[in-house]
């Protein structure tokens, strides 16, 4: 596929990519993408529910923070060494030797890998809990004494979502996504009764604090325990065997390296946004963008990580099988579609971004006085929105090809420019901090393309190029519409709650009714497979 090839024009003859043929693999993503952000997007609304709870009690000022920083250290551990990072080197491995039909090795190395990843990590975080006291002061200089408690507590969490990641790597082998996708809703849902029914027996915000803590480390031994009997009927089972000298435990763990560093950048950032806001702008810095950050992954998780986790067990197959055009084919195909659902999301989050955070956290101890700045980080986040997905999608791509190094050192380059951009900005108030953020999306994503399209000889630059100025001028006219009605309905009522939700919900309506209909003015080609899902569910 030529890198410079362009979409035609209404009238012109259709290159291959609109053909029934090559539909039905969108028909396809667009329906697995549903079920799978369906799935999601329950987890992701109650996280932002536990988020709300816990904004009620906590604010973001204060030692909250202390909080934040205890649970990103664990959190970027998991993200580099645990859960999606051992799952996104785990299979690749796993599927090439289910393809082979070396389905009785293919289990035995997914039971050596559990256990060796349960040994090893349940030895880092004994370590660490050992050696917290040391550790933690530096990243953060308030609270000590609390700062280093909670991330004894909350360490756990590495070794646990560890397994997990295997876990969930063999079920989206099977093309099962439903049942992980709904785990996290029970981690939530422990969360969240945590803080309802342990926060009112205690007393003074440190002891509440270690209710949170708690809270977190019991969801997540559920979270890991849940999706246990799917795994049941399948071509084998999980045993009790280390087999460390099988060549495919091996190439796991040299696949994990690289891996860990190119999925772990946005871990690995926010532990950075939160270390530098902390020392350079204000103490609380840290819970104030992460309250930002929460909202910003609600779309995030629910259509990027929804795209990406669908399309990477066919990537992982089409490489194995050296089908390259159906490999570039898939990857584009993943890329237009974060594209439709991300960019819109993007501008009407930047355009409503106070009135979103004003209803989603302002009660209780998240005060008037709190609103501005997170929603001026969630505006500077919303930039990059669309770009971190897309550099999801692209890092998966290379590591279904097994070749993970190209991510890893633009991983690195991002960290590196990120801490830069962090120090430079500081200057701007906490805001700044997210949008160094979003501009190492945006670079990011740039080089991953020029790499991938050198990998595979062409990655249809021009049909992207056009897919998105179609989607970005369909969205600009949502944002338009969503500032303009909610300003409109804004000054006709008060900012209650019931106030807000009155502005707020026509504004979003308003938008995403604008959007569609520009979209399928201009010829938004990811329209077809949206009207191909509707005509499905009126015939079903």
């Amino acid at each position: 596929m030529d890198g410079d090839q362009t979409i035609p024009a209404p009238g012109e003859t259709e290159d291959p990519a609109s053909t029934p043929v090559a539909e039905a693999p969108a028909r396809r993503l667009a329906l697995s993408t549903a079920i799978f952000s369906f799935a999601t997007g329950i987890s992701r609304v109650l996280g932002l529910f536990r988020e709300i709870v816990a904004k009620n009690y906590f604010g973001v000022y204060g030692p909250i923070n202390a909080f934040n920083i205890a649970f990103l250290v664990p959190n970027t551990i998991r993200a580099l060494v645990a859960d999606a990072a051992l799952s996104s080197a785990f299979v690749p491995v796993f599927s090439d030797l289910i393809e082979k039909g070396e389905r009785k090795r293919a289990w035995r190395v997914a039971s050596s890998l559990f256990w060796l990843t349960l040994l090893g990590l349940g030895a880092v975080t004994a370590v660490f809990v050992l050696l917290a006291r040391w550790i933690m002061p530096p990243l953060y200089p308030h609270y000590h004494p609390l700062l280093i408690g909670l991330s004894q507590v909350l360490f756990p969490i590495v070794a646990l979502l560890g397994v997990s990641g295997i876990i969930v790597g063999i079920l989206n082998t099977y093309d099962e996504f439903s049942i992980p996708a709904l785990t996290p809703v029970a981690w939530n849902v422990v969360i969240i009764a945590g803080l309802v029914f342990g926060i009112p027996h205690v007393h003074g915000a440190d002891h509440k604090l270690y209710v949170y803590a708690a809270s977190i480390l019991a969801g997540t031994v559920v979270q890991v325990l849940l999706p246990i009997p799917w795994l049941r009927g399948r071509d084998g089972r999980l045993q009790a065997v280390i087999d460390w000298r099988d060549p495919a435990v091996k190439q796991v763990f040299k696949l994990m390296l690289p891996v860990t560093l190119g999925l772990g950048l946005i871990n690995i950032n926010a532990l950075v946004d939160g270390v530098i806001g902390g020392w350079l702008i204000s103490r609380n810095a840290p819970s104030t963008i992460d309250a930002a950050f929460r909202i910003y992954m609600l779309p995030q998780g629910v259509f990027s990580v929804a795209v990406a986790t669908v399309l990477f067990p066919s990537l992982a197959r089409l490489a194995t099988r050296r089908d390259m055009a159906g490999f570039r084919t898939t990857t584009v195909l993943g890329l237009r579609q974060i594209a439709f659902l991300l960019v819109p999301a993007s501008v009407v989050i930047a355009a409503l971004a106070e009135p979103l955070t004003r209803v989603i956290y302002q009660r209780g101890a998240f005060t008037s006085n709190q609103t501005p700045v997170v929603a001026a980080c969630l505006a500077a986040l919303s930039l990059g929105l669309t770009f971190n997905g897309t550099m999801l999608m692209l890092n998966r791509s290379f590591f279904s090809l097994q070749d993970n190094w190209v991510p890893t050192a633009i991983a690195l380059g991002n960290l590196f420019v990120n801490a830069i951009l962090d120090v430079a900005f500081s200057p701007f108030g906490t805001w700044g901090i997210p949008l160094a953020t979003s501009i190492v999306n945006i670079a990011g994503t740039a080089a991953l393309l020029v790499a991938m399209r050198r990998r595979l000889d062409g990655i249809a630059f021009g049909e992207i190029a056009a897919s998105f100025a179609r989607v970005a001028a369909s969205s600009a006219v949502a944002g338009a519409v969503a500032f303009a009605v909610w300003t409109a309905l804004d000054a006709a009522v008060d900012r209650s709650l019931g106030g807000q939700l009155v502005s707020l919900l026509p504004a979003i309506a308003a938008a995403t009714m604008a959007y569609l209909g520009v979209g399928k003015l201009v010829g938004v080609r990811e329209m077809q497979a949206l009207l191909s899902l509707r005509s499905r569910a009126r015939r079903g």
